[in-house]
């Protein structure tokens, strides 16, 4: 049963692990948060292994751990922000000379910095579309209707284009 378990846990893990990382990034400021989060979100879907039902996919299943445990991270980061003082290294990195290279870069920083600034729910709910997530799952992911989610995406979008547009 353990080795059943571990072979589908790492076939889901290999399908998986750049878009939950993804989903990690949104709820860190770097890189290094955004590993050790990751890893925190691997320790407990390989601990709750167990649960799984199999009443979704696994994926499905993945997603909704992933998010919890960033939404715990993310609260109890807030409340520790308030303790210590972040001394953030400054990372200088060259992107090219070519124009175009220059504002898609701009454009996905942008985008990266409005999708930090949505509340925790728009966040988990953008996070999983922008992984190309059919509606369906994130409504099964997140315990919401589909038309819900539809109606949320598209006044996420329109937040999202203005918070944009602002900063360019």
């Amino acid at each position: 049963m353990k080795e059943e378990q571990e072979t589908i846990f790492i076939n889901a893990l290999e399908q998986n692990q750049e878009k939950l990382f993804r989903i990690c990034t949104i709820y860190t400021k770097d890189d290094e948060d955004a590993k050790d989060l990751f890893q925190e979100v691997l320790v407990h879907v390989w601990g709750s292994m167990g649960t799984f039902k199999g009443n979704s996919a696994i994926a499905t299943w993945m997603f909704r751990i992933a998010l919890n445990v960033c939404l715990r991270f993310k609260s109890k980061h807030t409340k520790n922000q308030n303790r210590f003082i972040r001394l953030d290294s400054i990372t200088i990195a060259n992107f090219g000379t070519e124009e175009n290279n220059k504002s898609e870069v701009e454009k996905l920083d942008s985008l990266r910095k409005c999708v930090k600034e949505l509340n925790e729910a728009d966040k988990a709910i953008v996070a999983l579309y922008l992984e190309g997530i059919a509606y369906k799952e994130i409504s099964s992911i997140l315990g919401l209707s589909e038309n819900h989610i539809a109606v949320k995406i598209k006044r996420i979008k329109s937040k999202l284009l203005n918070c944009i547009n602002r900063r360019l």
